[in-house]
């Protein structure tokens, strides 16, 4: 059952966030390598990319955390089905972001008709690509521009919708204090994760195009 719920884009320090909820023994935290890694995933996320219902307690049941997509796409959902939750919306600066982003999640949405991957793989880029791609980005993931307008929308909408006192936004830069606060979990012993680089991305995905 889902203690923490992460309502932030990928590309915002997604990966690393997992990571430090899972040090802080929030494990194991849902994201899309999480998605790539276990093919049974795949159907829940074609059902959500088709419109039809999913039993979120049925597609958690072996997660304490969720991050990045395609989980941060029904954050609304989940934080009406875990109440108890707590929603870690993670930011990142403008510019890092994007550059991040169209380097990684947009060219990969541009170019994985064309990628040599396992079926399951394939069918979750398929469903990644209708909820990220179409429903988020209206298909302008290439646009500057309108991509950190829903950037920006996303974030506007969770602190709208999120009581603020069950609300984080949360830029990983700043460490293990804030999130630990939040949580109400001590700081852990080390630096906070870095992780997901520009290589790491494309690790299992043939490598990084050219």
């Amino acid at each position: 059952m889902l203690s923490v719920i992460g309502s932030g884009f990928g590309r915002t320090g997604t990966r690393s966030l997992k990571e430090a909820l899972e040090t802080l023994g929030f494990a194991t935290c849902h994201h899309m390598e999480e998605v790539f890694e276990n093919p049974p995933q795949v159907p829940y996320w074609q059902s959500v990319a088709s419109g039809e219902p999913v039993d979120w307690h049925d597609v958690f049941a072996n997660y304490r955390a969720q991050v990045d997509w395609p989980g941060a796409h029904v954050w609304r959902e989940l934080s009406v089905a875990f109440p108890d939750a707590k929603v870690v919306h993670s930011v990142r600066p403008d510019d890092a972001w994007w550059n991040s982003f169209s380097s990684t999640i947009g060219k990969l949405l541009s170019i994985h008709e064309g990628l040599d991957v396992p079926p399951h793989v394939r069918d979750m880029l398929n469903a990644a690509y209708e909820i990220i791609g179409k429903q988020t980005f209206a298909e302008q993931f290439g646009d500057r521009d309108k991509a950190l307008a829903a950037f920006h929308r996303r974030t506007a909408d969770v602190r709208a919708a999120i009581p603020a006192d069950r609300l984080l936004v949360f830029d990983v830069s700043e460490g293990w204090a804030p999130l630990c606060t939040f949580l109400s979990v001590d700081i852990p012993d080390g630096p906070f994760p870095r992780r997901n680089g520009l290589a790491e991305f494309w690790v299992g995905l043939g490598g990084v195009p050219a």
